[in-house]
């Protein structure tokens, strides 16, 4: 099965059933993909797919075939550069764990909707926990990163 990842061309030929968090973290070494729950309720896990947020443990590596895959890893662009700021900007990270998870979200988000409120903002990122609570610095990050990607 081919696939992109991250800007780059790849062929994974293991078990198609395998979840892909697992086919990131321990084949492609990409550990920036975190495990939380394992049930695609927490977020921790989410990579984007041809910019879609998707949530990696809960996905069979046979569903990304042919697909464009970015992590944490390859999160670029010019609204990814953005989140990144913010996140840095604004100290976001506490413990860490759901980040990964959280700024590809916001960046997917911010790709579709470049000048969210606050409600669309709470809407887009509710479905990614966060066990340190910091979802106020989140909400700022997006509403931040929004304004920078504007220039």
């Amino acid at each position: 099965m081919d696939f992109t990842l991250n800007g780059k061309a790849r062929t994974y030929s293991g078990d198609p059933d395998r979840p892909l968090l697992w086919v990131l973290r321990e084949d492609e070494a990409l550990t920036g993909t975190k495990y939380g729950c394992g049930v695609a309720a927490c977020g921790a896990c989410t990579v984007l797919i041809d910019g879609t947020p998707t949530r990696s443990c809960a996905t069979p590596a046979s569903a990304v075939a042919g697909t464009k895959v970015t992590t944490i890893e390859g999160l670029n662009g010019k609204v990814g550069e953005a989140v990144r700021t913010a996140w840095r900007e604004l100290d976001v990270v506490q413990c860490g764990w759901c980040q990964s998870g959280q700024m590809l979200t916001a960046t997917a988000f911010l790709t579709e909707t470049p000048a969210p409120t606050e409600a669309e903002i709470t809407a887009a990122m509710d479905n990614n926990l966060c066990r340190c609570a910091t979802y106020q610095r989140i909400k700022t990050a997006v509403a931040r990163a929004a304004d920078i990607a504007k220039g």
